[in-house]
Order: structure tokens, then sequence, then C-alpha cells
């Protein structure tokens, strides 16, 4: 009889949860259905304002008056939301979008506003795909303009990949075609200060670890937190790993504060050397190693691994969002380096 009882309590208790989740669907979807609602509607409304304003379009005044007047009017009855500066905003929103069919309901008014900001279209339709594929949300997507996350790719990568894969036209084929250098974690809260031990770096990552995946980016899930390897009587831990889907390998990160030097390979060399021989399936693929930094040195880095390495990374890491000077300069000096690189190969 006991018996039957619990039985039965597990059943209604695993009926309560289907009927839960049924019901937290069902209110996401209505949610999403009004925010798709509201796109439209501010959509709408910048056709008509941009028709209406081609129809006085011999005065360069004209535009400005009747978006005034339009806010003037609507305002005392619709309220705020309604007012001249996101009038503006559907004016642009319909000339950025003007086919109303390429309108994406997984994105709300708040996410339109931020890619309707970005001139460059190719850059655009990046953050817009990946918004949609990645599900992020608003936050997670002014994060990643604010992070510089596209120009960041086009370091190591072109434009045409880079689009391709947001796409789905094509599936990452190397690390790095995700792994970003530099990388930003100012998610973390941290104070500038000189240094820090690398435990505290570790511990913060863990504490943002939703964070540290959307910046790792594509097809991350995580393993294991200082990850006990034993080589005969001796004891290794390697700092995080790591498991990306669509590379199908284990990444395992190495966190310095320092420069980087050679032991610091040398010693995530032996860390994937040991995943790859004791802990990867055979139909995976090689183990990919991360070495983050505060500081690096691309010929250390060249020289201290094989010619045909594609698993060993090193990205120096930043706990403040770049600037677009210190980008410009970075982006500027990789291609020095693949100018000197592809010069020694040619030579």
């Amino acid at each position: 009889m006991k018996e039957d009882s619990k039985l039965t309590t597990e059943s209604i208790q695993g009926f309560v949860e289907e009927i839960r989740q049924i019901i937290s669907e069902a209110r996401t979807r209505a949610v999403r259905s009004v925010d798709f609602c509201r796109v439209q509607m501010y959509w709408a409304i910048g056709k008509r304002i941009f028709e209406k304003e081609q129809q006085g379009k011999e005065r360069a005044d004209y535009g400005t008056y009747l978006i005034k007047r339009l806010a003037q009017e609507i305002v005392p009855e619709f309220g705020s939301g309604f007012g001249e500066r996101q009038l503006k905003f559907c004016r642009q929103f319909y000339k950025t979008y003007p086919i109303g069919n390429t309108l994406r309901s997984q994105l709300n008014w708040s996410q339109y506003r931020m890619l309707i900001q970005i001139t460059d279209p190719d850059k655009r339709e990046y953050y817009e795909l990946e918004a949609v594929n990645e599900g992020w949300t608003g936050r997670q997507l002014e994060r990643q303009i604010n992070s510089m996350l596209y120009e960041r790719l086009l370091l190591s990568n072109d434009k045409e990949s880079v689009l391709a894969v947001a796409r789905n036209e094509r599936i990452p084929e190397t690390p790095q075609e995700i792994i970003k250098d530099p990388m930003v974690l100012e998610f973390l809260g941290l104070e500038r200060k000189a240094a820090y031990y690398e435990k505290d770096l570790e511990s913060a990552i863990i504490s943002h670890i939703a964070d540290f995946l959307l910046e790792m980016g594509k097809g991350f899930s995580f393993v294991a937190r200082q990850k006990r390897l034993l080589l005969e009587d001796d004891e290794f831990f390697a700092d995080l790993v790591f498991y990306n889907r669509l590379l199908r390998s284990f990444v395992v990160i190495e966190i310095k504060n320092h420069k980087i030097t050679h032991q610091d390979l040398g010693q995530l060399q032996m860390y994937v050397n040991y995943y790859d021989r004791y802990e990867k399936q055979p139909d995976e693929n090689p183990t990919i190693g991360i070495l983050l930094c505060t500081e690096k040195n691309d010929t250390v880095v060249r020289l201290a691994l094989p010619e045909d390495n594609n698993t060993i990374l090193a990205s120096k890491y930043q706990l403040y969002l770049p600037t677009e000077e210190q980008l410009r300069t970075e982006i500027e000096r990789q291609k020095q380096l693949f100018m000197l690189q592809h010069e020694n190969n040619y030579k």
C-alpha cells in the first residue's frame, strides 16, 4: 500500500511539473507575441512617417516639423513611449528594414533599437543573426556590441567566414574561428589593479560562469574547475575545462597573471596531451588549450610550439571594455604580424 501511494505521489509530481512547463511556455509565447506586435507597430509608424515626409520632401525642415507635431498630438493620449525621440527611431527602423516580412519575431524593440544604430550593414547582420541563433537577451546583445565582439572575431578571421557561421552556412572548423583575442572580462566587476592572484580570477569566472560562456562564444559548456590530473605520483590541476560541441573537442584553459612564458605553454601542452590520451574519445577532435594571460609575446608562442600547431592558443585578457582606438591598434598589430609571418614562410 505504501509503495502504491509513493508511486502515485511521484506520478502526481511529474504531472504537476508538466502542467507548470505548459503554463511557462505559453506565457513565454504570449510575451514574445506582445513584443513582436510592438515591433510591428513601431515599424508601421515609421513607414507612415517616412511616406508622409516624402510628400513634403521639397522642404528640408518638413520631417523635423512633422515628427515634432505628431509627438505633441499623441503623447498626451498614448504616453511618453511615443515622444519625438522614439518616433525618430521608428523612422530609422523603417529605413533600415524597409521590408516588413524580414523582421524577426525572436527580437524585441529594445534589441532592434540597438541594431538600427549600427551603420555597417555586415556588422548589423552579424549581431542580428547571432542574437537569434544564440537567444541573446537585450542585455546580452548590448554587452556583445559594447565589447566589440564582431571586430574581435575579425582579428583572426575574414568577414565572409564570420558571417557564414552566423548565417548557419557553415560550422566553425578551427579554434581560431571561435576563440577571441583579446578576451574581455569586464563582467567580473574587478577593480583595476596592477595584478590579481590567479585563483581570484578563476573564482570570479566561476561566479560569473554564464557571462563567461557568453564571452567564450558558440557551443561551449562547462566541465570542471581545478581538474585533478594524476601522473604517476605527481598531481597537477588544470584551471578550467570546457567542451565545445561544434568543434567536438575538450577545451583546457590555464589562467596566468603575468606575461606569457615558454614554461606556461609547456604546462598547457602537457594538459592537452593528457586529455588527448586519457579523456578524448576516438571520434572526438584533438583537445584545445587556451592560455589566458595579461600580456603575450607572439614570437615566443610561435617558437615554443610546433609549426603545424593549431590547438594551443594564447589569448590576452582584459578586465575592461576595449576602446575603438585600442582595437584599431590591435588590428594593425595583427596585420603586421600576419605580413611578417607570410614573409618568413616565403623565405
